[in-house]
């Protein structure tokens, strides 16, 4: 690549002064801590501000691979795919009819995108750090659920109106709790779950094959306490995405447990299962709120979401090539232009459908196929590796970015930076695993 022997011929230049620089020598703890500080910082602050910290983060990442030897981008082959999605909406934002707008969406892309590149590079010669980020992770998503057991106990009243409660009785009438992420909203909490639960579920896994049980118990109830604040949050998308993390953490467990251990695995699913079944039998507001999923036109919420899909579908055909430019501020002025009276939105509710509006067709091929072959080949790790540990990273990134995907069907919170942030490093220890480990497949 021309772009790392720029790197080496810069690399070169700055031997002197990495070698004789104290700061420069521990620039990996730098970005390590400014990539803690980004989860953390999502749980109250701003996204503006969660931003800046990430660009912190980038700059730092920056430094090190123009001055550090050896430092290069080798990129597999679904970062190729990401490599042209980002071409792709480049054109997009140089083809928008509003370019300022667009420009603002694009430059979150690169930020997003950026903090994946540095995570990546980080976790390359950092991989024992891996089950530390998956802890703070879980550690954030530990800390949202206690807050909305707490909202939840306090029946704190909806800041908007977050369900329709026309048709229902008063006992069916839930409090959806939103912890302390910004804006609140419970669709974001519960989103913000579904990406951070499998981290969980994961270091939970790697304490067990640690042999450090009392911290795996922990870890356990903790998993159990976000389960429970996920559906409390109201946000069916979200009990999409907690059935598949579910799923998904079962099959993989199955490789390990079903030869030798088939009667606890059976168990274990078999509890999971009665106690799911029971809450919904025995929680009238969960009942009423799950049933709610299927009362298509006759939900003001999904009525709403019909409505919007609609006209994001007439934008989509009619900017079918580049789209109108990457953005939510930019999908707002356009959309107006669509939208059926009285049905303003901040976005397309589906993932898929976004993408193609704002950057075309071919945007949405090129992300198709990132997650199609990121997808196929964790897969295949999993199956048929040996080393358990890895299994565990690789299992718990794709199934959380495979459970944002579904619950991005019929949401967009997966465009914001509390759920970005995560995705992007769900990926990143993916594409670190795989590029390191490929000797014991």
């Amino acid at each position: 690549m021309i772009f790392n022997s720029i790197l080496n011929l810069s690399q070169k230049k700055l031997k002197y002064i990495y070698e004789n620089s104290l700061f420069l020598h521990n620039i990996d703890k730098l970005i390590f801590i400014s990539i803690i500080a980004v989860f953390i910082a999502s749980t109250f602050l701003s996204s503006d501000c969660i931003g800046f910290i990430a660009l912190i983060t980038i700059f730092l990442t920056t430094i090190k691979v123009f001055t550090k030897s050896g430092e290069k981008f080798e990129p597999n082959h679904f970062e190729i795919w990401l490599l042209v999605y980002f071409m792709i909406v480049f054109i997009s934002l140089a083809g928008s009819t509003l370019f300022a707008l667009s420009f603002k969406g694009f430059m979150k892309t690169v930020t997003y995108l950026g903090f994946y590149v540095s995570v990546v590079h980080f976790l390359k010669d950092n991989r024992d750090k891996i089950p530390l980020l998956l802890g703070i992770i879980g550690i954030c998503a530990g800390f949202e659920s206690i807050i909305g057991f707490l909202q939840n106990f306090a029946q704190v009243q909806e800041i908007s109106t977050w369900q329709d409660v026309s048709s229902l009785n008063p006992e069916e009438v839930m409090t959806r709790v939103y912890g302390t992420l910004k804006p609140y909203n419970p669709n974001l909490l519960g989103g913000y779950f579904v990406a951070s639960l499998p981290a969980i579920f994961g270091i939970c896994g790697y304490l067990l094959v640690e042999r450090k049980y009392i911290l795996c118990c922990f870890t356990g109830v903790l998993a159990l306490i976000s389960v429970i604040a996920l559906f409390l949050t109201g946000c069916r998308g979200s009990y999409i995405g907690c059935m598949v993390i579910l799923l998904g953490f079962f099959a993989v467990s199955a490789k390990y447990l079903w030869k030798n251990f088939r009667n606890v695995y059976l168990s274990i699913v078999g509890t999971v299962f009665v106690l799911s079944t029971s809450a919904l039998l025995l929680v009238s507001s969960l009942r009423a709120r799950v049933f709610s999923i299927f009362a298509m036109r006759h939900d003001s919420s999904n009525s709403f979401r019909f409505n919007v899909y609609q006209s994001a579908l007439q934008m989509a055909k009619d900017n079918w090539l580049v789209g109108i430019g990457v953005g939510n501020k930019n999908f707002r002025e356009i959309y107006g232009l669509y939208m059926k009276t009285g049905f303003d939105a901040l976005s397309a509710y589906n993932i898929f459908l976004e993408t193609v509006v704002e950057s075309g067709i071919f945007a949405l091929i090129a992300f198709l196929g990132f997650l199609f072959v990121m997808i196929k080949n964790a897969i295949n790790y999993i199956l048929k590796s040996g080393n358990i540990k890895n299994v565990i990273f690789v299992s718990t990134a794709i199934i959380s970015v495979i459970a944002v995907m579904i619950h991005g069907l019929v949401d967009t919170v997966f465009f914001r930076p509390q759920i970005q942030f995560v995705f992007w490093t769900m990926v990143a220890i993916l594409s670190s695993t795989l590029k390191s480990t490929c000797k014991d497949m």
